[in-house]
């Protein structure tokens, strides 16, 4: 159930979806070739983790510029693992049916992402603080 009032970013539903994602992906990724692992394996898992710590970073700041900022860097990091995903089909290190549902995942988060960006964007602006 998500609260009324959004206090932490672990508060958020997008950041709850991409830690969720992030476990998902790292299960995934322990049954790769170990050749992989300072390979494939660490750059999946560098891009997963990316999502979840920038919409927490972002939040943090406290200010929209770099809140938006930092969802945007999530939102790279969300194409870069979906990237990653298809390239671990195409090498046979995860089956299709697996990457849909990771993709799926994915683009679940991403889409969250979207909306976050664009409410943020359209929420105005509270006035400057008087000297």
């Amino acid at each position: 159930m998500r609260p009324n009032r959004i206090v932490s970013f672990r508060d958020l539903e997008v950041w709850q979806e991409a830690m969720a994602l992030a476990e998902h992906c790292y299960r995934l990724t322990s049954r790769f070739p170990k050749s992989e692992q300072f390979g494939l394996t660490a750059q999946l898992r560098r891009a997963v983790v990316s999502i979840a710590s920038n919409i927490a970073e972002g939040h943090a700041r406290r200010t929209r510029p770099s809140y938006l900022h930092h969802l945007n860097v999530a939102l790279g990091s969300q194409a870069e693992l979906e990237t990653q995903i298809e390239l671990a089909v195409r090498l046979r290190f995860v089956r299709e049916e697996e990457a849909a549902a990771t993709l799926e995942a994915g683009a679940r988060v991403g889409r969250l992402l979207h909306g976050l960006i664009r409410a943020l964007e359209q929420k105005p602006q509270p006035p400057a603080p008087k000297p």
